[in-house]
């Protein structure tokens, strides 16, 4: 007998539907086409074992399994289900009435349990759009999968309770979840992390309350233990909260990638990720012989944080600059390419010189004569180019960390952070691909960053007697923005434009020169 059932592979963050063709005939052989990897043909093996611990039989014939389309490679053990299912149907063994109107994944161990899968809400998306009556899947990822509305979504622990719902004996219920209300549940819990625990720095609060209501990326310099970690690891607490479509979006690709960890919903919170210096280009940017996102797609609408940056490889570091531009990350090999949402804010730190100390207030560089310069130089012009803002960190006085007064929370910035993109949202309303001002083009630029005479004549003045390159020019102007806009200016102003500027250390010709 043949029999039809349904799987999905993923492609990229989307999956791709997979017809299994089981067919059961007489003779003794078992065959499986369909460019199956390695895993895939493994299945067999615990088919057998899980079928005969259940009182089923693996049939003593000829068996030929098609997984279709033929030209997409189908990789992993979660096709085991869909396997299982198919072989008992077209071996009467299952009523095989309506096993092809359901996608079925799941891994199977020996004794039939199911384990979980990777890739659970894409595969849920293409179901629906596909117009599969529903989904059956390990009970781990139900709650992962019934985030698509309209869809049934069937957790199973055991094979046994998939083989009875298709028996008719309703051993499975509909796992339903109402994704707006979770969704708003998620957005209103707090953070672990609050500014409010900082003392002093309050040159570095407002870059980085800059920085989050622009969408900019911006690099912090300075000695050890001034703070520079400790406020980053903040930067998520005071960014506006996403969006449902952002959600969806982040929680696609931490799903393809198997990071959801416990959290089996919508990953609500903007993800911070803080790789080691050893990370390579490859697990950075994404990609491997089997294609998978790597730390910049996982960190896409929220924040990458490099710490300690010129202690990365350069070619690590090289990787970046396209994705910083485009937003995306294009991964191409011999059979395929694929494209991974890379749209993070990138915080970076690192320490002024190799001891630390350069522009320390009461310690002394031990570094020679352009050794500063060059560890600096470690980090590519280029890439520097891609940085809005430079901010030099200064330890905090002994007396103010003393002191008993704390700073604003974290909240009160993110009201502040809120308004301003709202404006940004407002003013870009009829782009399609820029929604903050750190997205601007030279179009928008020209058109939202107009400066009168006199802070045309301060640029030009800044320009020329502090060194600074050509390409901080449009840096500065979309700095300028940012900041009228948390001020709720109209115009770009001479003070907001003066701040920009200040923020641009690293542009300096002078900068690092013993």
């Amino acid at each position: 007998m043949l029999i039809k059932t349904y799987g999905s592979a993923i492609y990229g963050v989307d999956a791709i539907t997979i017809t299994v063709e089981t067919s059961v005939e007489l003779g003794v052989n078992f065959m499986m086409v369909g460019l199956p990897d390695s895993a895939v043909k493994e299945s067999q093996q615990r088919i057998e074992s899980a079928l005969s611990q259940n009182g089923f039989r693996f049939p003593g014939k000829k068996i030929v399994i098609n997984m279709a389309p033929a030209d997409i490679r189908k990789e992993g053990s979660a096709y085991d289900l869909t396997l299982a299912i198919g072989i008992l149907a077209a071996s009467e063994q299952i009523k095989n009435d309506d096993v092809g109107d359901y996608i079925l994944m799941g891994e199977l161990s020996l004794d039939g349990g199911l384990r979980p899968i990777k890739g659970a809400l894409p595969i849920a998306i293409e179901s629906l759009r596909q117009g599969f009556k529903g989904i059956i899947l390990p009970k781990e990822n139900a709650e992962e999968a019934a985030i698509v509305g309209s869809l049934k979504v069937y957790g199973a622990k055991h094979i046994l309770d998939v083989i009875r719902f298709f028996n008719g004996e309703n051993s499975l219920k509909p796992t339903e979840i109402n994704t707006r209300d979770e969704f708003n549940n998620r957005i209103n819990a707090g953070y672990a992390w609050d500014f409010s625990d900082v003392k002093g720095q309050e040159n570095l609060k407002r870059a980085l309350e800059i920085t989050a209501a622009g969408g900019h990326n911006v690099i912090l310099i300075g000695p050890p233990g001034s703070g520079k970690t400790m406020l980053a690891k903040r930067m998520p607490s005071i960014l506006p909260p996403m969006t449902l479509h952002e959600a969806l979006e982040t929680t696609k690709i931490h799903s393809v990638a198997g990071k959801m960890g416990r959290q089996r919903g919508l990953v609500s919170a903007r993800p911070f990720r803080a790789p080691h210096h050893t990370i390579s280009d490859v697990a950075l940017v994404g990609g491997g012989s089997v294609p998978q996102p790597g730390e910049i797609s996982l960190a896409h609408n929220g924040v990458l944080f490099l710490d300690e940056m010129p202690e990365f490889k350069r070619q690590v570091l090289e990787v970046l600059r396209q994705p910083m531009e485009d937003r995306i990350v294009s991964i191409s090999r011999a059979r395929m390419s694929i494209d991974y949402p890379a749209s993070f804010m990138l915080v970076a730190a690192m320490n002024p010189c190799p001891c630390g100390n350069y522009n320390h207030p009461w310690k002394i560089c031990t570094c020679g004569q352009g050794i500063v310069e060059k560890y600096l130089n470690r980090i590519s012009g280029p890439l520097l180019d891609r940085m809005d803002l430079h901010v030099e960190v200064t330890p905090v006085d002994e007396n103010i960390l003393n002191s008993p007064i704390s700073g604003e929370n974290s909240a009160v910035i993110r009201e502040r952070v809120i308004v301003a993109r709202r404006k940004q949202e407002m003013r870009f309303s009829e782009e399609i691909d820029v929604h903050c001002n750190a997205q601007m083009i030279p179009k928008h630029i020209r058109e939202h960053c107009q400066l009168d005479e006199s802070s045309q004549t301060i640029l030009k003045q800044a320009m020329q007697k502090l060194g600074l390159t050509a390409r901080a020019y449009d840096r500065i102007l979309k700095v300028s923005r940012t900041i009228a806009d948390l001020e709720d200016s109209e115009k770009i102003q001479i003070h907001h434009l003066s701040e920009a500027i200040h923020f641009r250390s690293l542009d300096r010709e002078n900068w690092g020169k013993n």
